[in-house]
Parts: C-alpha cells; sequence; structure tokens
C-alpha cells in the first residue's frame, strides 16, 4: 500500500494541482491532498479544502494553517514544516511526495521519509499557477473548477419595482456576456399563493430570501466571469415592509449577509402594465423610492437605467466596464467559454 502527499496553499486550486495530484494518482494507492495555509492569506483554508474535496474526490484531503517562516536554505525552517505535515495528516512518513517545485521538494521528502517526484516544473503540460490567477482570474477561466469560478465571478444585481424591465434586462444581459442570470424567486413562490387568497407569514418571506440566495450561489458556479442577479434579498425584506407592513429583522439580516460588485436600478420610466399579477402604479413608485434609499445606504456602487431595453443595455455595458473593468466576450473567444 503506497501513500503519495501532494501538498501546497492551493490559493486558489486550479487544474495545474489537479494534474500533479491526478499524477500522483496513477503512482500510489492512496494520495493525501495538504492544504498548508498561512493565518494572513486571502481566502479562508476551509473554502480551499472543501474546493479540493469536490476536484478529488478520490484523495484525502488534510488542512492546517501554520505561519512558520519560508526559508529554502535553512534546514531549521523544514524540520518545522514537517513537523506540522505529520501533525495534520497523522502520518509519520509517506512513499512519494509529488511537487513541482525543485526549491524544497527534496528536503521537504527527506524529512518525511518520501522519494521526491518532480512534475512538470516549467509548467507546460498546464500552464497556469496560482500567482497567475490571482492576479487576473477571467485569463486563467478555464483552469478553474465551478467552485472557484463562483469565488471569483463577479455578481451584478438588478432592482426595480414591478414592470420596471429588470426581468427582461437581466435575461438581455446575461446574452449579451455569454452567462447565465437568476431569476426571482419570489415571484414564482407568489403567484399561486396570491391566487388562492392566502395571507402572508414572515417565515415566507425567510424562506424566499434565502433560497433566492441559494439559487444564485447554485447559478455562480456557471458563470462566466458574471452573474447577473434578478433581484435580491434585501428586495425581499421591502416586500415583506409592503405585505405585512413592517420590516423584518430576520429577512434584512439575510440581506445584509451578502454584498454586490455592482447593482443596476431600473427606472420606474416605462409605462406600468397591468399583467394580472401586480399591484399599481402607486406601488411601483413606492417600492422604488423604498430601493433607493436602501442602496444609499450600502457601499457598493449603484447605476440607475432609463429609457429603453436599447439604452439601459447600453448604459449597463458601460457601467459594467467602468466598475468592474469587464466587457462582452467575442463569440469566438474560446477562453471565455462557461464549463460544462
Amino acid at each position: 500500500m503506497t501513500t503519495a502527499l501532494v501538498l501546497g496553499k492551493f490559493l486558489p486550486p486550479h487544474a495545474g494541482h489537479a494534474y500533479l495530484a491526478e499524477r500522483a494518482r496513477e503512482l500510489a494507492d492512496e494520495v493525501v491532498v495538504l492544504v498548508l495555509a498561512n493565518s494572513a492569506e486571502p481566502i479562508p483554508v476551509e473554502l480551499r479544502h472543501r474546493w479540493l474535496e469536490e476536484m478529488l474526490p478520490w484523495a484525502t484531503v488534510r488542512s492546517g494553517v501554520a505561519d512558520h517562516r519560508v526559508d529554502y536554505a535553512d534546514p531549521a525552517a523544514y524540520d518545522l514544516w514537517a513537523d506540522t505535515i505529520k501533525e495534520v495528516t497523522g502520518r509519520s512518513s509517506f512513499d512519494l511526495l509529488l511537487t513541482s517545485e525543485p526549491a524544497y521538494g527534496d528536503m521537504t521528502a527527506e524529512r518525511i521519509g518520501a522519494r521526491h517526484v518532480l512534475v512538470d516544473p516549467p509548467r507546460s503540460a498546464v500552464p497556469v499557477s496560482a500567482s497567475m490567477v490571482r492576479a487576473d482570474p477571467f485569463a486563467t477561466w478555464q483552469f478553474l473548477s465551478p467552485g472557484v469560478r463562483a469565488y471569483y465571478a463577479k455578481r451584478v444585481r438588478l432592482l426595480g419595482a414591478e414592470c420596471t424591465g429588470k426581468t427582461t434586462l437581466a435575461a438581455a444581459l446575461a446574452a449579451r456576456y455569454q452567462t447565465v442570470w437568476v431569476p426571482e424567486y419570489g415571484r414564482d413562490y407568489s403567484v399561486p399563493k396570491d391566487l388562492r387568497g392566502e395571507a402572508w407569514t414572515t417565515v415566507e418571506f425567510v424562506h424566499i430570501a434565502r433560497r433566492q440566495q441559494e439559487l444564485e450561489d447554485a447559478a455562480a458556479r456557471s458563470a462566466n466571469r458574471i452573474l447577473f442577479c434578478d433581484t435580491d434579498a434585501m428586495a425581499t425584506g421591502i416586500w415583506h415592509e409592503l405585505y405585512l407592513g413592517v420590516r423584518a429583522p430576520e429577512v434584512e439580516a439575510i440581506g445584509r449577509s451578502r454584498t454586490y460588485d455592482l447593482t443596476l436600478l431600473a427606472a420606474a420610466d416605462i409605462p406600468w402594465v397591468q399583467d394580472g399579477d401586480r399591484n399599481s402604479d402607486a406601488v411601483r413608485h413606492w417600492m422604488q423610492h423604498r430601493f433607493a434609499t436602501e442602496l444609499a445606504r450600502g457601499p457598493e456602487p449603484v447605476v440607475e437605467l432609463r429609457g429603453s431595453l436599447t439604452e439601459r443595455l447600453a448604459s449597463a455595458t458601460e457601467a459594467i466596464e467602468a466598475h468592474l473593468g469587464l466587457r462582452p466576450p467575442e463569440p469566438a473567444d474560446a477562453r471565455m467559454q462557461v464549463a460544462p
């Protein structure tokens, strides 16, 4: 029974790490993937751990935090790291250590009783590194797993009262940026309930707010650099205020738990049309005022969109480039294609 160790910061994990782990899988009966994190690093170690478990379901993933100094010339530094490796993995030795790092591989392997296997140090097989991802995740998008993509994807929130065109705009923007969008869960929930004439409860609004965020997080995994969200949990809190006459701390806490990279507020400057499910134009303007008031409290950039759909699309595209630095991808830009 041979055991191989693959270790690193995985800040974040990418296809190059998966390639290294797959080589270990070919050489050993068991593969242990160890995340050795520093307490000052920007991505929580728990999140990196979960990403690796998803990417490498056949491997044993372990993780720990240690702030030892990194000094490739100091044997004492290697001793500290080797002790941490043994402590976190619960193993005193390994048969193989696979790395792409000639700088520290041999001396680390020696201290855990392993043979060092150097794999593709120039990164020619999978031309990516974690530092490249951190510098420009969108340029390395094809090398990222769904979980990591969800972490880096820019989230754009579209808000607006009834009959302001935000749903049409969300779908149009998703098509323009070759990505996905998140429909408004509360609308699907409310239509049959209102038809039945049932009274609303706070518990239902809590459910809607949580479900909206769950759907958003799921969609972010297949987003192509940017995710468009038709409403959010903050809007659910305003709907609670409209239907029940009071604010709901539980719902608003859910709304405050999430921030967005950009908010697009669809103006109420288009004709109000009753489709059988909407309230009234007066309610539309009341809600629009509430949205503007609440958005003014937050730090996120807000851009109001007016005019026709064509004008709104143009304004939204300008805002996304100005605030997020993103342009719509070219059809032939294979780098930006969404992974299946």
